[in-house]
């Protein structure tokens, strides 16, 4: 295992390449193979993941890299003069500075988080698959079929009689 010192090179699809530390890159199940693997000479291609997503991806790895590299030093860091009530509200304030900084990540145009989605997926980043994921539910939710389909651009190819049909045998759904 490499130094945490250590830093890669990515390349885009459209060949910008960047610098990366260890822990941001090892949150990156495909990136993380590919270190294993010895396929780090000359850079990490990154085929299906442009310069501007990655770099928004990269914004999301360092930050939650460097609050579990944070996480992990503070309770042999903090003393517990408190009875650990210390430790335990900074952590508990790096928390939600984290979960703020994940609202306002995913906190994009349509077209950008759509990129998010299939680069967290194609890199295997679980969390910020689920966190991107997360915030298409919420654009979804308490919408009827139409108001969806008008936020996500969704041409309605059924007919009249085939959506009444539709709706009928799937009663259940729209209760």
């Amino acid at each position: 295992m490499a130094s945490p010192a250590t830093t890669f090179t990515l390349i885009s699809s459209d060949d910008e390449r960047f610098e990366v530390t260890e822990a941001a890159a090892n949150m990156s199940q495909t990136i993380r193979h590919m270190i294993e693997d010895g396929c780090v000479d000359g850079g990490i291609p990154l085929p299906n993941v442009n310069s501007k997503t990655l770099a928004k991806i990269l914004e999301y790895c360092n930050k939650h890299a460097a609050a579990a590299a944070a996480a992990s030093t503070v309770p042999a860091a903090s003393s517990d003069e408190a009875g650990g009530s210390s430790s335990s509200n900074a952590s508990a304030g790096k928390d939600e500075d984290l979960a703020s900084f994940d609202k306002a990540f995913v906190d994009v145009d349509q077209c950008t988080l759509y990129d998010i989605l299939l680069a967290s997926n194609y890199l295997e980043i679980k969390a910020l698959l689920d966190l991107a994921c997360q915030k298409v539910a919420d654009m979804i939710r308490g919408k009827t079929p139409e108001q969806i389909r008008e936020t996500f651009g969704i041409k309605n190819d059924f007919s009249p009689e085939e959506e009444e049909e539709i709706r009928k045998e799937n009663q259940w759904a729209f209760e």
